[in-house]
């Protein structure tokens, strides 16, 4: 190898250990989160009061926090749950003011005076919800992990049919009728990748039609 090629190799080490050397020296390495002062230790803290199935919860919260991460890690609502934390797969699903939501898409604070309502508001081992008893009769879960999110959304859903509220495949606006294609379009945000999907409508279908 020539004497430039060993000439540029030590350059490049000696101006990288000086680098090193100077990043460390005292003063001018980034001081540890206790010797910052309070100011940089401390996030502002926000205050938000929701009622979650049916009762009044009043939270302090970092402003960052969603709604799902205040539902399972401050209320230990640990029913709903956290799949892909994208708004992709429907499992953090819960009911906010009768309208059916991704909890993991929207912050705690934005819902100041909100009702909301979890699986676990929905019904109780003692007494089920009518959506659930019906899961459990037509084995709409295997792993049962997107379950509590599809049951949430499914009775959100039929609320929405009942308001009127139309679909991509609703073919009359003014007569929103119920049909499985309906149901298919509207769960489409729902994702069971234990794919139960055609017990998942009869359970819906039944709870409809009682």
């Amino acid at each position: 190898m020539s004497n430039s090629g060993e000439v540029s190799r030590r350059v490049l080490l000696a101006g990288s250990a000086a680098a090193a050397g100077i990043a460390t020296a005292p003063g001018l390495a980034e001081k540890p989160a206790h010797a910052r002062g309070p100011s940089a230790r401390m996030t502002p803290q926000s205050h938000v009061s929701l009622t979650v199935n049916g009762t009044r919860q009043a939270l302090t919260l970092d402003p960052r926090v969603t709604l799902l991460d205040a539902l399972r890690e401050h209320l230990h609502l640990s029913g709903t749950k956290k799949g892909c934390d994208h708004g992709q797969c429907g499992a953090c699903t819960v009911i906010v003011n009768g309208r059916r939501i991704n909890s993991c898409l929207t912050l705690a604070v934005m819902h100041e005076g909100d009702d909301v309502v979890t699986i676990e508001g929905l019904g109780s081992p003692e007494k089920l919800h009518p959506m659930q008893a019906a899961f459990v009769k037509h084995d709409g879960f295997q792993c049962g992990y997107c379950t509590p999110g599809q049951i949430c959304s499914s009775v959100a859903m039929l609320g929405e049919i009942k308001d009127g509220i139309p679909s991509h495949v609703s073919e009359d606006l003014n007569h929103i009728a119920f049909s499985d294609v309906e149901v298919r379009e509207r769960m489409s945000g729902n994702i069971c990748r234990c794919a139960a999907y055609p017990n998942i409508i009869a359970a819906i279908r039944e709870v409809h039609e009682a």
